[in-house]
């Protein structure tokens, strides 16, 4: 590692310690060369997922704009925050995890579905309707028809 202060290119390990909860280690060095000590991060390189658009634009994932998306569809319900960041966690986690590095919005859309019908199908028939973008009141029985049936 490269000393900040004196450029040189050999430092010892004076501490290890975890950092932002597991995230990351802390380690504090010093230069061989100038024994002055410096702090330097460890972090685990993730590679960028990209989401494929409906009109075939691309951009990186942002787990925000899922979160978003689940909070209006939660507005006035019994949803934790906690929940819908947890169902956010998992969203992010099973699509990292997939060897692919590109998804599109819908498999993203059917992933955020399959988890609000188990937590509350009010905000899962709201977020459907926007997803899906429902035309009329039959689109939007169909798949209220589609859920009592599945009970």
């Amino acid at each position: 590692m490269k000393c900040p202060f004196c450029g040189h290119l050999e430092s010892k390990v004076v501490d290890s310690r975890p950092a932002e909860e597991g995230a990351s280690i802390r380690r504090r060095r010093e230069c061989l060369a100038c024994h002055k000590r410096f702090t330097t991060y460890e972090t685990v390189e993730s590679l960028p997922l990209m989401v494929i658009k409906k009109d075939g634009n691309r951009q990186t994932f942002d787990k925000t704009k899922l979160l978003n998306g689940m909070i209006r569809a939660c507005e006035k319900r019994p949803v934790s925050y906690d929940t819908l960041e947890k169902i956010a966690d998992e969203i992010e986690q099973e699509l990292q995890n997939s060897l692919e590095r590109e998804t599109n919005t819908e498999r993203i859309g059917e992933l955020v579905m399959e988890r609000l019908k188990k937590v509350d199908e009010v905000a899962y028939v709201r977020f459907a309707s926007v997803y899906r973008q429902f035309k009329d009141i039959n689109t939007f029985m169909s798949e209220l028809n589609k859920l009592l049936e599945d009970k």
